[in-house]
């Protein structure tokens, strides 16, 4: 399948919320940082406001990154709107994303069952399917991302697509994935998911492999000697970097 959001030669690199330091996450300014630095795919997150709107934003609740109490699911758009993050940046719509980075590609994970439908409705409204990936801690939000929206879609497993992925790798099993890549950690607890031989296997399965969240140098060039496809990092001026050193750019 040749989604377009992989149709991109790797190694490449993924802002994470559009990257630390140069403005808080998730924010216009913060991808806009992102893509100058040449980043082509952008990772957001997203929430259903209480008037259906849905925003790129990665908590529930905004205490975290407005320090004000409330939760995105019980505010509406135009309150929103009024909340200041900082230095005049405010939450924006994934549609305000979309139209300012009408060349970007967005890895997208939406947090929350209701998010789902208005993510639909958003993807097709600006015919932005295919230079989507949706990937979620949820398989069912996937699956049902993917089921309104076609085989057009990039996807990335949830939690037990994962390990039916990686059971499959490891014995050799045969398994027709709807996947164009597996994003996963470089280790889940005491157990490495980042080995060469491991890399190579989910390859030869048809899938890119992204690992997330990497924010270490030193981590960073073990994966990409490892055979990684893609980095997602936070650190996205230090990921650029060392993109530069191997000779490639973020986005390829």
């Amino acid at each position: 399948m040749g989604w377009s959001f992989l149709d991109v030669e790797t190694p490449f690199g993924l802002a994470h919320r559009g990257g630390r330091g140069a403005a808080p996450e998730n924010t216009i300014a913060a991808f806009a940082r992102a893509a100058e630095l040449g980043y082509a795919h952008l990772e957001t997150d997203v929430h259903r406001t209480a008037d259906g709107e849905l925003v790129a934003f990665h908590d529930g609740d905004l205490g975290r990154v407005a320090e004000r109490r409330g939760r995105i699911a019980d505010l509406t758009w135009a309150e929103l709107c009024e909340i200041d993050l900082g230095d005049g940046h405010h939450i924006p719509r994934l549609v305000d994303l979309l139209d300012a980075f009408p060349d970007a590609r967005f890895n997208i994970d939406p947090k929350a069952d209701d998010a789902v439908e208005p993510l639909v409705e958003v993807l097709r409204s600006h015919d932005a399917v295919g230079r989507v990936c949706i990937g979620a801690f949820s398989e069912r939000r996937v699956a049902r991302v993917r089921e309104a929206l076609g085989p057009g879609l990039c996807t990335s497993p949830g939690p037990t697509g994962v390990g039916r992925v990686l059971l499959a790798a490891v014995t050799g099993r045969e398994l027709r994935a709807p996947y164009g890549c597996v994003q996963i950690p470089p280790r889940l607890g005491p157990v490495s998911l980042s080995s060469a031989w491991l890399i190579r296997r989910l390859q030869a399965m048809g899938l890119q492999v992204h690992y997330w969240t990497v924010n270490d140098r030193a981590e960073m060039v073990r994966l990409l000697d490892a055979g990684a496809d893609a980095i997602i990092s936070d650190e996205i001026e230090l990921l650029a970097e060392v993109l530069a050193e191997r000779g490639a750019t973020p986005g390829r």
